[in-house]
């Protein structure tokens, strides 16, 4: 990818002014496309707001003071994606990447121990008939035939083994990540299987019942949320 792009073109859920100036940094390839994540540069400038300038954020990157997921990070164009857990061990502050309503990314503040949440995208077959779960951060994760797509599990921080599985079924507790209801939390009423190419539309119900397709749908529950909301 491009070093810089510009403002005005960057992804609407990029919370960055959009003509105070004319470039912004770009990212570097990674397990989160430019859609549903953000270059750390901008997280540590822009919502953190740690540093002032790109001088300063590049700064306190390198010095590997920013770990996500539990590893620190000195490429200031890595991508950070939605559920990623951002630390500052200096700090001892923990943060949870999630989207708000306006459907710009927002960091919730979480605990020490908090675990990864991630959606099942896929699974495949390995060598020996293993079975492999392909996780929405672009993780793999070995693990037995019990567990389906759009399921979701929640990893140890210091494992990374699965700790707790969430399955995609109705009466579950989901965030929705896009469209004009992001960032809302409710529970899975109905999921509408669509035959042929079209979406499959799921049914959510909160204060209000609407319909939103299956790619925008996160369990994080099952009667209370698992990760910090607010």
């Amino acid at each position: 990818m491009a070093t810089h792009q510009k403002r005005v073109a960057a992804p609407i859920s990029w919370p960055i002014t959009r003509k105070t100036y004319h470039w912004v940094v770009g990212a570097n390839p990674g397990a989160h496309s430019m859609e549903t994540g953000i270059p750390l540069l901008v997280v540590v400038r822009d919502i953190l707001k740690i540093a002032s300038n790109a001088r300063e954020a590049k700064r306190i990157i390198n010095e590997k003071s920013i770990h996500i997921d539990g590893v620190a990070r000195t490429d200031y164009k890595y991508m950070v994606g939605l559920f990623d857990i951002i630390s500052i061990p200096a700090t001892n502050e923990y943060y949870r990447v999630l989207l708000d309503n306006k459907n710009k990314f927002k960091l919730f503040k979480e605990d020490e121990n908090a675990g990864k949440l991630c959606r099942i995208n896929n699974k495949t077959i390995v060598k020996k008939g293993a079975v492999q779960l392909n996780l929405h951060d672009g993780t793999n994760v070995l693990a037995s035939n019990d567990y389906k797509t759009f399921d979701t599990i929640i990893l140890d921080p210091k494992d990374h083994k699965i700790i707790k599985h969430l399955g995609y079924k109705a009466g579950n507790l989901a965030m929705i990540v896009g469209g004009e209801h992001s960032g809302e939390i409710g529970k899975i009423k109905q999921i509408r299987k669509v035959r042929g190419s079209g979406t499959n539309m799921v049914a959510i119900s909160n204060e209000k019942e609407f319909e939103t397709i299956e790619d925008y749908v996160y369990v994080i529950g099952e009667n209370t949320p698992d990760i910090k909301v607010v």
